[in-house]
């Protein structure tokens, strides 16, 4: 099985990684198959495994995820073309030559800010007094002369 990841620069360049092994560990330390120096990327992040039939990624307890066609995995069986995103970084999978036409993916879509909030009128105190006589304190209200007693 012949395994390749498409990495996609900021520039719009792409750089190719052979996945040679039956197990690949990706990850920010520098003894892991694919070294991603960055902070973000855990030191074991994730696991790469290549049998006859499938290629599977297995997410190795990374603090920021690993992600599948941008959604979070533990693990999951890739297909060509799948999209996989470690930190910052996105690669394109190719496996046995399929996709042919390697293309970063699509942006996402910005999501809608939410509706601006309008602003209510602010009432003060005195323009609320007498609104609710029910609720005027008088002289004969006994729960203010046990107050009082307090």
């Amino acid at each position: 099985m012949d395994v390749n990841l498409f990495l996609f620069k900021k520039d719009g360049s792409q750089k190719a990684f052979s996945v040679a092994s039956d197990s690949t560990i990706i990850g920010r330390r520098h003894d892991c198959d694919l070294c991603i120096p960055l902070n973000i990327v855990s030191k074991r992040h994730c696991q790469l495994n290549l049998n006859n039939e499938a290629v599977k990624i297995r997410d190795l307890g990374s603090r920021n995820g690993t992600f599948l066609n941008d959604k979070r995995i533990e693990e999951a069986t890739v297909k060509p073309g799948d999209y996989l995103r470690i930190g910052p970084l996105t690669f394109l999978l190719q496996i046995n030559g399929e996709p042919e036409k390697i293309v970063p993916p699509k942006p996402k879509q910005a999501e809608p800010k939410p509706a601006a909030k309008v602003p209510r009128p602010k009432v003060l105190a005195e323009e609320l007094s007498g609104s609710f006589p029910e609720l005027e304190s008088d002289e004969s209200d006994s729960f203010l002369a046990e107050l009082d007693d307090l």
